[in-house]
């Protein structure tokens, strides 16, 4: 089953990839806002599941908006395009933002979430995470895109597999600048990071929850992860042990492996 390229929803229109048939299986991405980040575990899934997945509003494909992004946006725009797609409830995996998003589609909209994953994310942020992101908006006010998407390269994968895969970072870093959607748009995505906190809502959740983390992930340490595992009623915590924030796609073997089990059981 295939979406169309672009999906109206709301101010504006996503640019959506879907791909497989099944139980639809919405993954949300983080950060970066492309949906592209979640290939490998479409490869995984597209067998047994609808597998579904959009850039973010004013990032990738998707195009332009007036309205301020914050996570509560995101998540609306997940919720009208599952509206638009007529998928009534779906498994749902979010990554690092896509965390946050997936939070709150299953505090607001419960209906709509059969079983979530929450990936690298959080809770609410401490301050060492605030000073993570105040460090990531000075390098790209005063050293630029390209110095801000190699750092962030730098910090979200291991380092081993940085050294076996240079030629590769290097190349998609030049991808990324040369999609960038600007500054100001990014500055704004960062405010909306920093800006989540849902401590004293995610105990709320009702549907059955796994929450995944790389044990040496530097951008969304572990003990967030441990306390998102703790604030939400019989959530299961898995923990990697290597592959840092990108995990899916630095460790997708075993990533997938821990979706897998959890989804089939």
């Amino acid at each position: 089953m295939n979406a169309p390229a672009l999906v109206p929803v709301g101010d504006t229109a996503l640019h959506v990839v879907r791909e497989g048939e099944g139980h639809p299986l919405l993954f949300l991405v983080g950060l970066g806002g492309r949906c592209e980040f979640w290939r490998p575990q479409f490869d995984a899934f597209r067998d047994r599941f609808d597998c579904l997945s959009f850039d973010h509003r004013k990032t990738g494909d998707s195009l332009p908006s007036d309205i301020r992004t914050t996570v509560r946006v995101l998540a609306e725009d997940a919720i009208r395009l599952l509206d638009a797609l007529g998928v009534e409830r779906a498994h749902v995996v979010g990554h690092s933002l896509g965390g946050a998003i997936a939070q709150h589609v299953a505090v607001h909209a419960p209906d709509r979430v059969g079983k979530l994953v929450l990936s690298a994310s959080w809770a609410g942020p401490t301050p060492t995470f605030l000073e993570l992101f105040a460090l990531r908006k000075a390098v790209l006010r005063d050293c630029g895109p390209r110095a801000y998407i190699l750092q962030g390269n730098l910090l979200g994968n291991p380092g081993w597999w940085v050294m076996r895969n240079h030629d590769a970072v290097m190349a998609g870093v030049e991808a990324r600048l040369a999609t960038f959607a600007g500054v100001e748009i990014e500055m704004e995505r960062m405010d909306a990071v920093t800006g989540h906190d849902l401590r004293d809502r995610v105990g709320a959740i009702r549907a059955e929850t796994m929450v995944i983390c790389a044990r040496d992930d530097s951008i969304t340490p572990l003990p967030l992860s441990e306390e998102l595992a703790e604030r939400i009623p019989g959530a299961r915590l898995e923990v990697l042990s290597t592959g840092n924030h990108f995990a899916p796609v630095t460790v997708p073997a075993e990533y997938t492996a821990r979706l897998e089990a959890f989804l089939a059981a």
